[in-house]
């Protein structure tokens, strides 16, 4: 039922992907310091300082709102790599991202994304 409650709050919000892809709910954590300055699969330099994701599917360079479930609050980030591979993860965050969302210190929150 919750998940219900979500995508229709999705749906009224205007949280829903355009086209056939809908917005997605689930984890998101982040990552950084020993992954800073190294090649991201988009062939990127990652900066854990730059409003930045990891996705599994969506094409690098999709541009992506992030709202945190539990706060409402969001972000705007750019897809520049591939990740999460932890089960019931949506999106890994880049440091600078997950502490403007919030979620830094927790490592971890539940969110849903939706292309901006």
């Amino acid at each position: 039922m919750n998940r219900n409650i979500v995508v229709v709050a999705a749906f009224v919000s205007g949280l829903l992907f355009t086209g056939s892809a809908m917005a997605q709910c689930g984890g998101a954590s982040w990552y950084g310091p020993g992954f800073h300055g190294k090649t991201a699969a988009s062939g990127e330099r990652y900066n854990q300082n730059a409003m930045t994701a990891a996705h599994k599917t969506l094409p690098f360079g999709t541009v992506v709102e992030v709202v945190d479930q539990r706060t409402g609050k969001s972000v705007t980030v750019k897809i520049n790599d591939r990740g999460p591979f932890h089960k019931g993860r949506i999106i890994d965050l880049s440091k600078a991202a997950a502490t403007k969302l919030g979620i830094r210190d927790a490592g971890v929150g539940k969110v849903c994304i939706a292309k901006s």
